[in-house]
C-alpha cells in the first residue's frame, strides 16, 4: 500500500498545481487538504490496524472543518496550496486545545496519534 499510496498523493498534487494554473483566469481556485494524522475511516479500520489504530486516529470531521475554511475563502487568493488539516484550522482561529474535539478520546495527547503516512 506505501507506494501506491504516495504515488496517488504526489498525482493529485501535481494535479492540483495543474489545475491552478490553468483556472487563475477563471478565478477558480484549486488546492489540495492533507491530513496530519490518521482519520477513522473503513480504510484504516478495516487494513490498519482494527481499533487500536482508530482510537489514534482523528475523527473525519476535522478534514470537513478544514476543508470548510478553505472552500469559503476568496479562491484568487487561495489557490495552488498544500493545506494540512490542523493548520489550516489553527490560522482560522482554532487552538491546539480545541482540536480536542477531533480526538475519538479528548485526555489522548497528540503524541499518541498515527501519524499520516505522507507526514
Amino acid at each position: 500500500m506505501g507506494a501506491g499510496y504516495v504515488l496517488g498523493k504526489y498525482s493529485m498534487s501535481l494535479l492540483t498545481h495543474g489545475l491552478a494554473g490553468e483556472l487563475a483566469e477563471d478565478k477558480i481556485g484549486c488546492n489540495t487538504l492533507w491530513p496530519r494524522t490518521a482519520i477513522q475511516t473503513a480504510a484504516v479500520q478495516n487494513l490498519l490496524g482494527g481499533e487500536s489504530s482508530m482510537a489514534a486516529s482523528r475523527t473525519p470531521e476535522i478534514m470537513a472543518d478544514s476543508a470548510y475554511v478553505i472552500l469559503t475563502s476568496k479562491a484568487s487568493k487561495t489557490t495552488d496550496n498544500f493545506f494540512m488539516d490542523d493548520e489550516v484550522l489553527i490560522s482560522s482561529g482554532e487552538t491546539i486545545d480545541s482540536l480536542k474535539k477531533y480526538l475519538p478520546n479528548p485526555s489522548l495527547p497528540d503524541s499518541a496519534l498515527m501519524p499520516d503516512f505522507m507526514c
